[in-house]
C-alpha cells in the first residue's frame, strides 16, 4: 500500500509540473518578464512550484 501511495503521490507532482509548464508557454515573453521570468526558466519554476 505504502508503495502504491507513493506511485500515486509521483504523479500528482509530475501532473503539476506538466501543468505548470503548459500555462507558463501559453504565456508571451512580455507576460513572462511581468512575472521576472525568462522563457528559459520556466521548467525550473516548473520542478521547484511542484516539487517534482
Amino acid at each position: 500500500m505504502l508503495l502504491l501511495t507513493a506511485l500515486f503521490e509521483r504523479l500528482n507532482r509530475w501532473w503539476a509540473y506538466r501543468q505548470t509548464v503548459r500555462e507558463l508557454s501559453l504565456l508571451t515573453d512580455r507576460d513572462l518578464h511581468d512575472l521576472g521570468l525568462d522563457r528559459s526558466e520556466i521548467n525550473v519554476v516548473s520542478r521547484h512550484a511542484s516539487g517534482f
